[in-house]
């Protein structure tokens, strides 16, 4: 019978497609979920591997793009009440890096942060409100040049894994309000702080 092998045979065309259709699903990769603050209750001393990155944009484009190098830490979690979470953050100015040595010392000098006579920035959270499962706006004072004001910064959990925690934090700072001014209106008065904080359970 000739119709008899038409089956088998547009059978035996479509397997290739479905074996090809079932690698392409398990190649897929299953994208895990994002842990929520509460399960990251613990007390995390900051690591060297952060990156703590800000820019001052310039008018017409361009700018400076600078990080710093040396710096240190302690998040405490309250798994239960994330509002009684708290940060503290130094950072030391002297290891300033950027795109050219010069701007790096020009950052270091008196002009902007003065290394030499305040060798120390440091942030104290005040409150931590939680915006989402992952996420949190955390207040605090600010302390550059000597100076001390309020500010606000937005962090997401971005990791969790064992004793390791990642967060993205990101949050604008009036340079202004520290005597670090120089360059206005060319330089924008506003540093964008982009730092991707990682820290290890204590």
């Amino acid at each position: 019978m000739p119709g008899a092998g038409a089956p088998k045979a547009a059978a035996s065309a479509g397997a290739p497609a479905l074996v090809a259709l079932a690698a392409l699903f398990c190649a897929t990769p299953v994208l895990s979920r994002t842990p929520a603050l509460s399960e990251a209750a613990g007390t995390y001393d900051i690591a060297g591997s952060s990156q703590i990155r800000f820019t001052v944009d310039q008018i017409g484009g361009g700018g400076i793009k600078g990080r710093f190098t040396k710096f240190s830490g302690v998040l405490r979690i309250d798994g239960r009440r994330i509002g009684a979470s708290t940060v503290s953050l130094t950072i030391y100015p002297q290891s300033v890096a950027a795109t050219e040595d010069r701007i790096a010392n020009f950052l270091r000098s008196s002009a902007v942060f003065d290394a030499a006579a305040y060798p120390t920035v440091t942030f104290r959270s005040t409150a931590v409100r939680q915006t989402g499962e992952d996420a949190a706006i955390v207040d605090g004072m600010l302390t550059a040049r000597g100076i001390t004001h309020r500010e606000q910064f937005a962090v997401r959990l971005q990791q969790l894994a064992g004793r390791s925690i990642a967060f993205a934090v990101t949050g604008d700072v009036y340079r202004s309000r520290y005597r670090m001014d120089v360059g206005v209106p060319i330089y924008l008065n506003v540093v964008k702080f982009d730092m991707d904080i990682r820290a290890v359970r204590r």
